[in-house]
């Protein structure tokens, strides 16, 4: 009988130390990071030493699925990479500093005004496809009832019909404009929370202490208060550029669009993923990928990260 209620005293006890544990509130959080980030990525980083159709079972090959990505892969070094660089250059940075010029001049005015602004700068993330559509499609139909070549042969501007969307010379800069313009997502929310709770005796005391104009108030005390919102927005930025893909074959309305123009790293990867089913080159497409994609976040990690 003692040894019973002994036993159950420490069952009792072992149950309370659980439940104080630190480790029982992130279990939840590494159940979930384990199942949906740390597993895929390391399926992927396996599966791209295999030849892997989905039919037959994956066969071991070394390295050279990597070695046939950056010495025969032209489409992949060519056009992939270089326009996946350039569309992440362009557009990352651009929408990054527009987020932050957004979110700063919201914060300026009243609460109920910048409610209705956030969600409308903050709705084309969204609903990005479906505009792409509905909308740009239509924008830049390469007919005379598009809107633009509308507008531009009625102003004598040109003579007959761009083709916008079948042009490789203009099928980038568009999609260039439309990423800009979706580019407006979580990292814009964050920077504009971080700005509204930045406190405001900071600015007081930073005007006593001699600064003169809102161009000193931005960089010597608005953006040093919000490192952690600023730095996040930068991650958001690069995994979005990064991940952007199948924009320009739904422009033009093929896949691959005309002379591979605004070919991403995401397309090339689904397109042999997914159409070849060449499982395991996909793999190494997205492996490369993986890679590049932390190099940039180390970079931003370097700029707004605290290097203490």
């Amino acid at each position: 009988m003692e040894n019973s209620i002994g036993g159950n005293r420490q069952f009792k006890h072992g149950l309370k130390r659980l439940a104080d544990s630190p480790y029982l509130f992130i279990l939840p959080y590494a159940l979930l990071f384990t199942l949906l980030i740390i597993l895929p990525v390391t399926i992927a980083m396996a599966m791209s030493f295999t030849y892997f159709n989905t039919v037959q079972a994956p066969k071991f090959v070394g390295f050279q699925n990597y070695i046939d990505l950056f010495t025969g892969d032209t489409v992949f070094l060519q056009h992939a990479v270089t326009n996946t660089l350039m569309y992440a250059v362009i557009v990352g940075p651009i929408g990054y500093m527009l987020a932050f010029m957004l979110a700063w001049m919201l914060s300026q005015v009243p609460h109920k005004i910048r409610t209705i602004y956030t969600v409308i700068i903050y709705s084309p993330s969204v609903t990005g496809p479906i505009m792409m559509t509905v909308v740009w499609k239509v924008l830049f139909s390469g007919d005379q009832a598009g809107y633009l070549n509308y507008w531009l042969l009625n102003m004598n501007i040109i003579q007959e019909p761009l083709q916008w969307l079948k042009s490789p010379e203009l099928l980038v800069p568009i999609m260039i404009l439309i990423g800009v313009w979706g580019s407006m997502g979580v990292g814009f929310l964050a920077m504009l929370a971080g700005l509204l709770n930045i406190d405001k005796t900071l600015y007081e005391a930073a005007y006593i202490d001699g600064i003169r104009n809102r161009w000193q108030e931005i960089f010597y005390i608005t953006i040093p208060s919000m490192k952690p919102q600023m730095l996040f927005g930068a991650v958001m930025a690069i995994i979005g550029t990064f991940n952007a893909s199948g924009i320009a074959a739904t422009l033009s309305g093929g896949t691959p669009p005309p002379q591979y123009a605004g070919w991403l790293i995401v397309d090339h990867a689904n397109d042999f993923g997914f159409v070849r089913f060449e499982m395991g080159y996909a793999s190494a497409v997205t492996v490369v990928l993986l890679y590049i994609v932390i190099l940039f976040n180390k970079i931003s990690y370097k700029l707004f990260g605290d290097n203490k």
